[in-house]
């Protein structure tokens, strides 16, 4: 009878939280929060204290449908500025996109409402289409071998970005992918043998693994065309909708499409930043930002939005990207001042950052308290649930019936 009354209460307080949080969501719709444009999007107080499970065993798996995938009792624990995407990255495509230029950045401290105490910028990894520059990049992509529970292997991917090679390649210089169509950008640090002691942890057994991009203090810049897709079939999957986003490097090197979710991290939470992405083709002018964690949220798929876009503009280059400050201010902008070069000013970067700006301030979470906190911008508030009401309800519950 206790567990009824609690299970009754539990689906009843769920109910309101699920209620609150359309309301929620309604408003900011009637609004037009959504609808608006921004130069910046900003995401204040990133980084929270908490757990993941990572992938301890990935077995040969003997049947095509059959996944051998199990992830360690021991949860790995992060916490600190920018969490857990303060850990190693790869970058990711998808058409129609050409990319021109990629460059990778770390500073020693960045904080944009405080230049005095910023450093500049070193330059890390880079990539150059014109003149067929590549440093510290290794392009590659789902290209392997298939199986049904895992997707296509890891692999090396020829100069258009598509097609499986035996050897690192640079991408060509007009290269083009269209809808649906992805690769990814890794540094070119090789990867110690697969085990869950190693550099990168463990990872499908065949691929060239490389390391991702680290710091917590980092910034990822792209010179890009993201042209109207009138070559691809209408009904294509994502048509029409270019993407750049950022993962865990870990997630790629198991499985980034994975039916068992015991073969890759991403689930449990250790973490995707979806820089400029566009979420449907009837907004196809539109790019936002999302970032894919654990922090304030349950459900990871829908992850937390910002509430404004990015204008995507199909018929001229643009520039820009995301500086994950040592403030915790991930910051999202486009800028036609956007230059490469082997170091950027503090100056320099500031100025490439102005305009309009959507900020959303996120939740406080804390591993040892177990509790959150709200807080809000006068830019913009982000609107999501305080999820400590599930402790309230559960103590309350003890309470009344002395459970």
């Amino acid at each position: 009878m206790r567990l009824q009354y609690l299970s009754t209460l539990l689906f009843a307080s769920s109910a309101l939280a699920k209620s609150s949080a359309s309301k929620s969501s309604s408003s900011s719709k009637a609004e037009s929060t959504w609808s608006s444009e921004y130069s910046v999007l900003e995401f204040e107080n990133f980084g929270f204290a908490g757990t993941y499970q990572v992938v301890s065993s990935m077995k040969d798996a003997t049947e095509d449908n059959y996944c051998a995938c199990e992830v360690s009792d021991d949860r790995v624990s992060f916490s600190g500025t920018n969490a857990p995407l303060n850990e190693e990255l790869s970058v990711h495509i998808r058409g129609p996109l050409s990319l021109h230029k990629f460059a990778y950045y770390v500073s020693e401290n960045y904080e944009r409402s405080d230049s005095s105490s910023s450093k500049d910028w070193s330059r890390l990894a880079y990539y150059d289409s014109s003149s067929q520059t590549a440093e510290n990049v290794t392009f590659m992509g789902n290209v392997g071998t298939n199986k049904t529970c895992l997707g296509k292997a890891l692999g090396y991917v020829d100069e258009t970005g598509l097609t499986e090679t035996s050897d690192s390649t640079i991408l060509e210089k007009d290269n083009m992918v269209y809808s649906d169509e992805e690769y990814a950008i890794f540094s070119n640090i090789s990867c110690e043998d697969s085990g869950l002691s190693n550099d990168c942890g463990v990872y499908r057994s065949g691929i060239p693994a490389f390391h991702g991009f680290y710091g917590t203090t980092k910034m990822f810049l792209f010179e890009f065309e993201a042209p109207d897709d009138t070559t691809t079939d209408e009904n294509t999957t994502s048509y029409n909708m270019p993407a750049i986003w950022l993962l865990n490097a870990q997630i790629p090197r198991t499985a980034q499409y994975p039916i068992n979710s015991s073969c890759s991290c991403w689930s449990s939470g250790c973490g995707e930043f979806d820089i400029f992405e566009v979420m449907n083709s009837t907004e196809s002018s539109r790019f936002y930002s999302t970032i894919h964690d654990f922090q304030g949220i349950w459900d990871i798929g829908t992850g937390i939005p910002i509430q404004g876009y990015l204008e995507r503009t199909p018929g001229s280059k643009m520039s820009g990207g995301v500086v994950f400050g040592s403030d915790g201010a991930a910051t999202v902008f486009l800028s036609n001042s956007t230059s490469f070069n082997s170091s950027i000013s503090v100056t320099d970067l500031d100025s490439w950052i102005k305009g309009t700006e959507k900020v959303d301030t996120l939740l406080t979470i804390s591993a040892a308290s177990s509790t959150t906190t709200t807080s809000s911008s006068s830019k913009g508030d982000s609107g999501h649930i305080n999820p400590s009401w599930l402790s309230t309800v559960i103590a309350g519950c003890f309470l009344m019936f002395g459970m």
